[in-house]
């Protein structure tokens, strides 16, 4: 008699999980839980020096709202906090981390574009400069998604050519904080850390700029993000890595743009240059 076969049973390697990270059942399920924990976490954290806040406002005010808040990738988790509810615009990636990224953002007040250096870039450019032209704010990480590390890329300035908007640097830094084992070596404040906030001067790009003039303005950016994370870093006696070790480089060290010109020789250049 011929036996007959119904194939393996309870072979737990043909199962298929039930949800996936990103299935959007799991989705609804964690992301307001994930938002709570979110707003309370950086809730706990108490800002002990915010440096050009009042310039900020002004800035604000004169400019309707219209500004690009920019930041390093590894800064940015106090970036929300800041932004809360403000419906500041963001450039999400077409990834599936980037649609959790997006659905996150949204229930944190923030909206958001979809795009990258990497994908989709061009379009969401487009979609953020018609954003800000229409009176949002915009926000950006000069070296996302995916580095080099503190390297400024030339988007957000074109960003500020085709809007009109003006840049505004922002870093902060904190007493206390989780280090991700990261390219960037991403920064987490812990709870009830103490938190130091620095507005940048406002970086104008003229409309009339030329494309190869954009690099003067791309590195003016990346040394003053840099001169702002080594000065809140100094405030609380830290010297903070922001790369990973490799390639004979140190995962601290000087950065980029220590190189090259101080914030304060840029300034000169420019009135020197009548920008």
């Amino acid at each position: 008699m011929k036996q007959i076969s119904f194939g393996p049973m309870n072979n737990a390697s043909n199962k298929k999980p039930l949800l996936r990270w990103y299935d959007p059942a799991l989705m609804r399920i964690l992301l307001p839980s994930l938002t709570l924990v979110i707003r309370l976490w950086l809730w706990t954290c108490r800002l002990v020096r915010v440096e050009g806040q009042e310039a900020e406002r002004a800035l604000f005010q004169e400019t309707g709202g219209r500004i690009i808040y920019v930041t390093w990738h590894q800064r940015v988790s106090f970036f929300i906090r800041i932004f809360v509810g403000t419906g500041l615009c963001v450039m999400v990636s077409q990834s599936r981390d980037g649609e959790y990224g997006t659905r996150l953002a949204r229930r944190l007040g923030l909206s958001t574009v979809r795009g990258s250096s990497t994908r989709g870039g061009k379009q969401a450019l487009r979609a953020l400069i018609g954003r800000i032209k229409g009176g949002v704010c915009g926000g950006m990480l000069a070296d996302g998604p995916r580095g080099p590390a503190r390297v400024a890329k030339t988007g957000t300035i074109v960003l500020a050519k085709e809007t009109g908007a003006p840049i505004v640097p922002l870093v902060w830094s904190a007493d206390r904080c989780w280090t991700l084992n990261s390219w960037d070596r991403s920064l987490f404040p812990k709870p009830f850390a103490r938190v130091m906030l620095s507005y940048g001067e406002p970086i104008f790009v003229p409309p009339e700029t030329k494309m190869h003039e954009l690099e003067h303005y791309r590195q003016r950016l990346e040394d003053v993000l840099n001169g702002q994370a080594a000065r809140c870093d100094r405030f609380f006696g830290k010297e903070r890595p922001w790369r990973r070790a490799g390639r004979g480089l140190p995962e601290t060290g000087p950065a980029p743009a220590e190189a090259a010109m101080s914030e304060k020789g840029h300034a000169q250049r420019d009135q020197g240059q009548g920008r």
